[in-house]
């Protein structure tokens, strides 16, 4: 080859290096914008090494009924989106949802969140929640048993119900209400404790505390 020739070599040679040098620096940067500024998905899925799914970030539309071992239950209807939580075995067992719409009629429907912590191969244990719909206004924190996989007994309520009154009920082993604490919206207040069928046995008053 002609010096001519090698020295146009040469700078073809350069240039074609220059240019996917440029290439790779300008992907990095698209890259690196993309990854730090947002995404916008549907649904994100995360899991093991194995496949196993141990997390779901959804919207409503795409948020999964409740998984077992893997297998999703037959369909129900979740009007919430959040994030849901996976045990080893790809069985749910907690979640983060929010959800919130009106209905045909202008009503405001499902509106609320909860945060639940379930029991390994159970129902759940611990739920914080807060619904303000056209149905109920409840706020509060309930602590549950699950002896059984299909059986949930509350055992501690306190919050905020229906018609305006905070309360700590306190219950047995088997999900009957023992010592009611209750302040209502009118300002009365009482501590109550119960018998096994629910009957009042002794309660009080600030009247009978005098």
């Amino acid at each position: 080859m002609n010096p001519i020739g090698q020295r146009v070599l040469v700078i073809y040679s350069g240039a074609l290096t220059l240019l996917v040098a440029l290439s790779l620096v300008a992907g990095f940067v698209r890259f690196k914008k993309s990854s730090e500024t947002e995404i916008t998905v549907q649904r994100i899925n995360v899991v093991e090494p194995n496949g196993t799914l141990r997390m779901v970030i959804s919207n409503h539309s795409k948020l999964p009924g409740v998984i077992v071992r893997g297998k999703e239950q037959p369909p129900s209807d979740r009007p919430q989106a959040g994030v849901l939580f996976f045990n080893d075995e790809g069985s749910e067992n907690g979640g983060l949802i929010f959800g919130g719409h009106r209905n045909t009629k202008g009503e405001v429907v499902d509106s609320g969140g909860s945060l639940t912590f379930d029991k390994y191969d159970a129902n759940q244990i611990v739920q914080l929640m807060g619904v303000d719909d056209k149905e109920d206004r409840i706020a509060g924190l309930i602590v549950s048993d699950s002896p059984t996989g299909n059986d949930n007994r509350r055992r501690v309520w306190i919050g905020r119900r229906d018609d305006g009154s905070a309360s700590l009920a306190l219950s047995d082993a088997n999900g009957k209400k023992r010592i009611l604490m209750e302040v209502k919206a009118d300002g009365a207040s009482s501590l109550s404790f119960l018998s096994a069928d629910g009957k009042v046995v002794n309660q009080w008053t600030p009247s009978n505390l005098k």
